[in-house]
């Protein structure tokens, strides 16, 4: 065993290139996936702890049936009738572009072991309880409100273990610093309450008792999001697969004698496969660590982008620093090894089916390749089968999956035989024997580059298909934006007494006054958003409707219906005039549906009259202004002179596109990061592949070079020969890419998401994308091209005195 575990070492020994091209293989596609999971379970942490913040995973709520705020009166009433109720107030405060959550509880109340452990520290309970109070937050919190400094806040307390982004004060401070004198979000109730009790009916009718499952899980609602990211982080490994498959192909038929050899001399055929599995899981444990290790690195790097995505798209917070979890680090190990694994079984399960001195045969490997490839093409219309199976019949998210990943692997599987069909094809109409032998001798090396050629066709796909997902989605957002957002100038009074002086004020010196009031309430049986619009010809002229016609606006001036995004109207698959159940029970029929990107929130439009009807205790205090843009900085100047407002309360037309276009590009962010490590792995797979093969292909290229092709020539074919597998290669994966950013954009985005982006196309970017993969292989192949040209004619001569 000693011996034949030295011989089958003594390969790497003597091939160190391929040996830091299979660790580099296996390493980079375990940090890929390590780094997706590390982002991943980071944010379910993150969602965790808000989740656990006063019990709120375990405790029912007593909420408005309208989806408004609370009197306070209506608390005291529930505790004098033996109700065990705790009020608490939750809003949004944000500071020069720094969002929090401000949580506002009553400790007095509270039921036991429902405050983190730093909050409940009662050395700290005079000060939390004080006039000018004492907010808690996570020191990363902490820090970075006093790096901007934020005026109107009480003194900031680090308490570990607290969700990023939430600040817990006293319900007192949280009343001020909301400007919500007075009223309360909801009223946590103890899980233990006394036998006799009024009932709910009879104190509160408004109210509606409310389970922790049907409050809002953010984990849930950022799920989408995640499981996009894992397939992301999938296809990467997947491509790093391919360099660890080819690299341990080869490595295997470089050893053939060897494994001959050692058979000959009595070496047992199962010692021999399980040495080599031992050998494959040994080299997959030291580049899985690594790889974990690279995999920390990346996600440190992304986790900010990604952190700012959920915080613009859903409003979750999540933490920009990493910590080093036991569970993604294990399940990135694992990964490696399955890989590991999966990758050399096909040339295990060969090796062990091959006579004792076959291995040494050229043509038996080759033979053995052949039929592969025939059980390969065999495959690749199964999974065909199945994608357009999941296309026609799939239903959800991970049917959405099934088609993507079916498709994807469908592509990879079938191109070698796709690149063996237009080789023939270019060795039948060539012309002149250099030519014949040039297409001829690039379809036998076809085996030996098909994995790094079916990783190329992945990452080339992947980004022309996200590209086109993101093109699109970039050019409808900013043409949506420029739809919904046409008022100049949005006000915000910090009291709706403030407020209605501020519209008084402004009537004259504006064309229009629009409000913006909103209810937050369920929407058919999830979260969502009740607005009222006014009847002006800002809507109609500018608000893009997917159903309806532009006299929906007057309906709805009259009272006669609602309209609601295309998000809830597919999620509930309404029809124009079904009943649409608001909070509180009132009913419209549905009378329009319109676009609305970037929201995951059910919506629904009333006229203004009609909102205040239904809910009188509306919020009135942000109003739309439109003016001529010129006129925007003497407004503002203006408004802040006569009315104190500071600059936070007004926001210009261009700062929310700016704010808006920020958050989209950070979204893409990290896609666009694993596309360009997917394409950088994809080419340093094809630049081991063609290393490898110079050293094995002197057998071919010996005799040519004896009828008179000069080595220089010789290197230049193989140059050429290497450019030409990327251009049909890219020519294969504009359809499959063409065909995935269908699937993102028609299928799992409107599952994930629940809207529809139109598709467009931008051969440009495919140019660009192609010329990429022509200098990736040109560079993957100059080097094994330049030793040719370099190579000493002793050694094409040695050819001729071996035993071949």
């Amino acid at each position: 065993m000693r011996t034949a575990i030295t011989a089958l070492l003594s390969h790497w020994r003597r091939h160190p290139l391929q040996l830091a091209g299979l660790f580099l293989g296996l390493a980079l596609a375990t940090a890929l996936w390590s780094g997706v999971q590390a982002i991943n379970a980071e944010a379910r942490q993150s969602y965790d702890r808000a989740a656990a913040v006063l019990a709120q995973d375990r405790l029912d709520s007593l909420v408005a049936r309208d989806g408004q705020h609370i009197g306070q009166q209506v608390f005291l009433d529930l505790r004098r009738a033996g109700w065990m109720v705790s009020p608490v107030l939750e809003g949004r405060w944000s500071h020069r572009g720094v969002p929090l959550r401000v949580l506002g509880v009553d400790p007095f109340t509270l039921p036991a072991g429902s405050l983190p452990e730093a909050v409940a520290d009662e050395s700290r309970s005079g000060a939390f309880l004080s006039a000018e109070g004492l907010a808690f937050a996570a020191p990363q919190t902490v820090e970075e409100l006093t790096r901007i400094g934020a005026p109107g806040l009480p003194p900031l307390a680090a308490a570990p273990g607290m969700a990023p982004g939430l600040l817990l004060v006293d319900i007192g401070t949280a009343q001020r610093l909301l400007r919500a004198g007075g009223e309360i979000s909801r009223l946590l109730l103890a899980p233990e309450q006394p036998l006799r009790q009024r009932p709910l009916e009879e104190i509160a009718p408004g109210l509606i008792r409310q389970s922790p499952a049907e409050q809002a899980d953010m984990g849930a609602l950022t799920g989408s999001f995640h499981l996009n990211l894992t397939a992301f982080g999938f296809l990467s490994f997947a491509v790093g697969l391919f360099i660890v498959h080819s690299a341990i192909g080869l490595a295997f038929e470089q050893r053939r004698p060897v494994f001959r050899t050692l058979r000959a001399l009595g070496l047992p055929l199962r010692l021999l496969v399980g040495l080599l599995a031992a050998e494959i899981m040994g080299f997959a444990l030291i580049a899985g660590l690594a790889g974990i290790a690279l995999g920390y690195v990346i996600a440190a790097a992304l986790l900010p982008d990604v952190a700012a995505t959920l915080r613009g798209l859903y409003g979750a917070s999540v933490s920009g620093s990493l910590s080093l979890r036991p569970e993604w680090a294990v399940a990135g190990l694992g990964m490696a090894l399955a890989g590991a694994g999966i990758a050399a079984a096909q040339s295990l399960w060969r090796l062990s089916r091959m006579p004792v001195l076959a291995p040494a045969q050229p043509r038996a490997w080759s033979r053995a390749s052949a039929r592969s490839l025939a059980w390969q093409t065999a495959l690749a219309g199964l999974l065909a089968l199945i994608a357009l199976g999941a296309a026609v019949r799939g239903e959800g998210l991970v049917g959405g999956f099934v088609l993507l990943g079916a498709l994807l692997l469908a592509a990879a599987l079938a191109l070698p035989g796709a690149l063996a069909v237009a080789l023939a094809l270019g060795e039948r109409l060539s012309k002149g024997v250099i030519a014949q032998w040039f297409w001829a001798d690039t379809r036998q090396q076809l085996p030996g580059l098909s994995l790094a050629l079916m990783a190329l066709l992945l990452a080339l796909s992947a980004n022309i298909g996200v590209g086109t997902m993101v093109s699109s989605f970039r050019l409808a957002f900013t043409a949506w934006l420029d739809q919904r957002l046409p008022s100049e100038l949005y006000v915000t009074g910090r009291t709706e007494d403030e407020a209605r002086r501020l519209a008084e004020w402004l009537a004259p010196r504006t064309e229009a006054l629009l409000p913006i009031w909103k209810i937050d309430g369920p929407l058919l049986g999830r979260p969502g958003e009740v607005y009222g619009v006014a009847d002006h010809r800002t809507y109609p002229d500018n608000w893009p409707m997917i159903r309806g016609d532009a006299s929906v606006w007057k309906s709805l001036a009259r009272g006669e219906g609602v309209i609601v995004n295309e998000q809830l109207w597919r999620r509930a698959d309404l029809h124009l005039g079904d009943p649409v159940t608001l909070p509180g029970g009132a009913i419209r029929p549905l009378i329009g549906v319109y676009a609305d990107y970037g929201n995951t929130k059910g919506q629904a439009i009333l006229g203004i009259a009609d909102l205040l009807a239904l809910y009188p205790g509306i919020d009135r205090r942000r109003y739309a202004i439109r003016t001529d843009p010129a006129n925007v900085p003497a407004l503002r100047s203006a408004i802040e002179d006569d009315f104190g407002l500071p600059a936070d309360n007004m926001i210009s037309q261009q700062e929310v596109k700016q704010v808006s276009l920020m958050v989209f590009e950070r979204t893409f962010a990290v896609t666009a990061a694993l596309n360009v490590l997917t394409m950088g792995v994809a080419g340093f797979a094809m630049f081991m592949s063609l290393l490898t093969l110079s050293t094995m292909r002197l057998p071919q290229l010996a005799p040519v070079w004896a009828l008179g092709l000069t080595r220089g020539r010789l290197a230049r074919l193989e140059l050429l020969r290497a450019v030409l597998l990327a251009l049909l290669t890219m020519a294969l994966a504009v359809p499959v890419g063409l065909l995935l950013a269908w699937v993102l954009l028609s299928v799992i985005n409107v599952e994930a998401f629940g809207w529809r982006l139109p598709m467009q196309l931008f051969p440009k970017d495919w140019l660009w994308l192609g010329a990429l993969a022509l200098i990736a292989a040109g560079q993957a192949a100059a080097w094994p091209a330049w030793r040719l040209a370099r190579l000493a004619p002793v050694h094409l001569l040695k050819v001729f005195a071996d035993e071949r």
